[in-house]
């Protein structure tokens, strides 16, 4: 039986426990697993190489990304690095200009230290001229963060193709329920977790999905190795995260396309990024020396670093998720002292306007 991506997250993990009929999946929060004898298991031996809880999240987050495995990892920066494990010193990856600070950070790191090296473009146009012998991959985010840059999946899927290159796309802002990058031809796509999949700012996690059997054998070999897994209270939590992530999302997409026409309205904004889809949008304000008043002003949305929470959310980019870019480069990257990276809740749709515009206001008569 067919089913839809609704029902999917609402039955994930649902009579899980056939002994007691419980609807909810148990946590399993056991480290060890009893053997009968030598070469008798359970099919469970030890939590950090699996877990029933976890397991059920991992099942469930291949089926919904159509891949063949998944993997739940300790934190979104944990996916990346499992990622990031498959490569070997002397290995190019080919990544846009526009990406999260922390994954920029990483791939800084294990630059210095492994001599794996970022190759960042601009235009996809770009990216034939950069390949040479030691490149392996491509690795989008799309939306991109914090410009929310779209990339055309099919497109990548060609120029992967035609060089032979591994595909790895980070799929946190969209999420399966908008975007399912493998049915594009990625072979890998990774998730923040504590953001839109959890959905309720009370979990770290992160989830990577893989196309194919020798890749998935490579990252659960890496995944168990490194010990990069997620509790299973936390797995939890992103399962119960995900029952309603449908019901969530189209919340936030209805408000985020309210917001942003407001925004576009608005005459001390002078852009407004959104891709018309999901509750993710950038803006920038005309003077730089209105963000701190600007964020001391909110009164119902909160001035955080995180996203993909029920609760509105805005970010400073310049201060916090780029802050480790050096300044002449985020600036060419256009993440400038202007910009705010908007989460939008699932608040009214019309409480969030009212607070910005009481903020503008504001602003009006000091600027």
């Amino acid at each position: 039986m067919t089913k839809a991506i609704e029902t999917k997250l609402v039955q994930l993990g649902n009579l899980s426990d056939p002994k007691t009929g419980a609807v909810n999946p148990p946590i399993y929060m056991s480290t060890a697993y009893k053997h009968a004898g030598i070469g008798q298991s359970t099919g469970y031996d030890y939590t950090r190489t699996k877990n029933p809880t976890r397991e059920i999240l991992e099942k469930g987050i291949a089926d919904l990304e159509n891949g063949d495995a998944g993997f739940a990892c300790s934190s979104g920066m944990a996916a990346v690095q499992l990622v990031l494990s498959l490569f070997k010193p002397g290995d190019e990856i080919i990544v846009p200009d526009d990406i999260y600070g922390g994954t920029y950070r990483l791939l800084k790191s294990f630059s210095e230290v492994y001599n794996i090296n970022p190759v960042y473009f601009s235009q996809p146009e770009d990216i034939d001229g950069l390949v040479n012998e030691n490149t392996k991959a491509i690795f989008l985010e799309t939306p991109t963060n914090p410009l929310m840059l779209e990339f055309d999946l099919d497109q990548f899927n060609d120029i992967c193709k035609k060089h032979n290159l591994l595909y790895i796309v980070d799929n946190t802002f969209y999420t399966p329920y908008f975007q399912r990058p493998i049915e594009h031809g990625a072979d890998i796509v990774l998730h923040s977790a504590t953001k839109y999949i959890a959905g309720h700012n009370d979990v770290l996690a992160g989830l990577v999905i893989a196309k194919g059997q020798e890749l998935s054998e490579k990252l659960a070999f890496n995944h168990n190795g490194m010990g990069l897994v997620l509790s299973p209270m936390d797995s939890w939590l992103v399962i119960r995260g995900l029952k309603t992530l449908h019901l969530r999302l189209k919340q936030h997409d209805a408000n985020a396309k309210k917001v942003a026409a407001y925004l576009e309205s608005e005459p001390l904004v002078t852009d407004v990024l959104y891709t018309g889809k999901g509750g993710m949008l950038s803006f920038r304000v005309k003077d730089p020396n209105m963000v701190d008043p600007f964020l001391q002003k909110m009164q119902l949305i909160t001035f955080a670093e995180s996203l993909g929470g029920v609760e509105s959310f805005i970010t400073y980019p310049a201060t916090q998720t780029h802050a480790d870019i050096p300044y002449e480069e985020r600036i060419a990257r256009g993440v400038d002292d202007r910009l705010l990276r908007f989460s939008v809740g699932i608040e009214e749709a019309e409480d969030i306007i009212a607070d910005l515009q009481q903020v503008f206001d504001q602003l009006r008569k000091e600027f």
